[in-house]
């Protein structure tokens, strides 16, 4: 096992190579998003491309955990962000040749997606190799930055390259940006002197090992379960907070609007950073859910920019404090040897919801949109809000669980 001790470096190097791969990720999903809406005025199409870039990462979740089980994980990070700029250069030669079709860059999207799923399992469980218990909350706070990337700063990004040059230029960005990645995993890699254990038990074996590490624990079970529910109200915002905004804005504007929004979760991923959360997870969990999901709801009332900026500052200032939660009381409940397979297990699940939202929002939006009369702006708006009121009422159930609360119960008793 690596000496963790020292490794928060190693960590904030990787770290920095995940935050540059998510601003590339983030400009090419903003920006076929957009080139996609312009095309065809409709939220379903934007969600099916969402949902092509999520599924087939989702459905490898499993098995890809086994593998950073078994195989060296910076490794299989650096294969696969390596190799998911396959998809974004499949879109860009299609577009260097004319005006790509939908279903083009519905395929390469999918390519960048198989390749990616490789990706998170290693990473999550990397971060587990690399720092030790106490640096957990003030690490999780990092990785919220990096995973906000995409909303923060790439929106804005994009609105202003889209603004003097075309989905081209953003794409060749992105692919630049996977180089960086690779590399950063390989200084990483050699900086570590034991890599992951090379596990010989058979792969189905190890599958099933995952799965008890998850569901031994009903708590544990339960609140990914749970989770599950919340990834599929917060896929509805991802997915409709765009066609809702384009309905009385332009592209630089959505670009502003989402930038300006994201920045709460930079604000308090910051704090967390520093402070991290010492005590009270499973308060803060519900807490920063229930202001996410207010929040959201509140984005969509009215289309002043200032108030649909504030609001959605609001929800993404929240999200932080329930994201570093629930890892930690996950990551806390789950043996070390056991973590890569045990994530790809809580991955799945919980995303699960994910799949969901971006199966059904758009459809929904697009049709509430023709019932009102009104288009697919009010039919977002609609959906929007009650996703977000929903969000809240799960928020507030999840706190009365006992099981979910024994989990943090459980992780105090083991330190003292």
């Amino acid at each position: 096992m690596t000496d963790t001790k020292n490794n928060y470096g190693k960590f904030l190097l990787l770290w920095a190579g995940e935050l540059i791969s998510s601003i590339g990720g983030g400009l090419t999903s903003f920006g076929l998003g957009l080139y996609i809406f312009q095309k065809t005025g409709s939220a379903a199409d934007m969600a099916l491309l969402t949902l092509l870039g999520f599924l087939p990462a989702l459905v490898l979740k499993v098995p890809a955990g086994v593998l950073a089980d078994k195989y060296d994980r910076r490794l299989l990070m650096m294969i696969g962000d390596g190799l998911s700029g396959l998809g974004v250069l499949f879109i860009l030669i299609c577009m260097l040749r004319g005006d790509a079709a939908l279903w083009q860059i519905y395929v390469g999207t999918t390519i960048s997606s198989v390749f990616s799923a490789l990706l998170e399992p290693s990473y999550t469980a990397t971060i587990t190799d690399l720092l030790t218990k106490e640096q957990y909350s003030k690490a999780n706070g990092l990785v919220s930055i990096a995973g906000s990337a995409r909303y923060l700063f790439s929106p804005v990004i994009a609105g202003f390259l889209l603004a003097v040059s075309d989905i081209k230029l953003i794409l060749i960005i992105d692919i630049c940006t996977f180089f960086l990645t690779v590399v950063a995993a390989a200084v990483v890699r050699r900086g570590i002197t034991k890599s992951a254990p090379k596990d010989e038990e058979p792969f189905f074996k190890s599958m099933k090992e995952g799965w008890r590490a998850v569901s031994g624990k009903k708590g544990l079970l339960l609140l990914v379960v749970v989770s599950s529910l919340i990834c599929m109200f917060m896929g509805t915002f991802q997915v409709l907070g765009e066609p809702f905004v384009l309905s009385f804005a332009d592209s630089k504007a959505l670009g502003i609007v989402e930038t300006a929004a994201a920045s709460g979760m930079l604000v308090t991923s910051i704090i967390l950073g520093i402070k991290g959360i010492k005590k009270n997870f499973v308060r803060a969990l519900w807490l920063g859910l229930a202001v996410s999901g207010i929040g959201m709801a509140m984005f969509a009332v009215t289309q002043n920019k200032f108030i649909v900026c504030a609001f959605g500052f609001l929800f993404f200032a929240a999200l932080p404090f329930a994201n570093n939660s629930l890892d930690y009381l996950a990551r806390t409940n789950i043996p070390d040897e056991l973590q890569g397979r045990a994530w790809g297990f809580i991955g799945f699940i919980s995303q699960l919801g994910y799949v969901a939202a971006y199966a059904l929002c758009g459809v929904t939006a697009d049709t509430v949109g023709k019932i009102t009369g009104k288009g697919v702006g009010t039919g977002a708006a609609i959906t929007v809000i009650v996703s977000g009121a929903c969000l809240t009422v799960v928020a507030l159930i999840m706190s009365r669980i006992k099981k979910i609360r024994e989990l943090e119960e459980s992780t105090v008793a083991k330190a003292e």
